[in-house]
């Protein structure tokens, strides 16, 4: 299997920015949807975007939409989260996967899971 290498996480201030970068070796990621998703301390790991394969179609729980945006660049086996307008409780370890439908109505991750990256938001 696959295990992608998330980057990009660090120490940021409520309301700043941040992108996180994510890149999967193999030649099948550009035929692959794909996620992001996160664990904060003591909780569940959680969907938090969603993208096509060609890139056209995206999707974020409410959680997020409107401050999130997901791309990928095929050409560069890469995929990239810009966050924006932070709070305390995006504070997680980040991870990208391979997505597939979940029970409940969201996306999982499929494939391997990678080391992620962690996102601290705090002032």
């Amino acid at each position: 299997q696959v295990q992608p290498v998330e980057s990009g996480g660090g120490l940021v201030q409520p309301g700043g920015s941040l992108t996180l970068s994510c890149v999967v070796s193999g030649r099948t990621f550009s035929s692959s949807v794909m996620g992001w998703f996160r664990q904060a301390p003591g909780k569940e790991r959680e969907f938090v975007a969603f993208i096509s394969g060609t890139g056209d179609i995206t999707y974020y729980p409410d959680s997020v939409e409107g401050r999130f945006s997901i791309a990928r660049d095929n050409a560069r086996n890469t995929m990239y989260l810009q966050m924006n307008s932070l709070k305390a409780e995006d504070t997680a370890v980040y991870y990208c996967n391979r997505a597939g439908p979940g029970a409940s109505g969201d996306y999982v991750g499929i494939d391997k899971w990678g080391k992620g990256t962690l996102v601290t938001v705090s002032s």
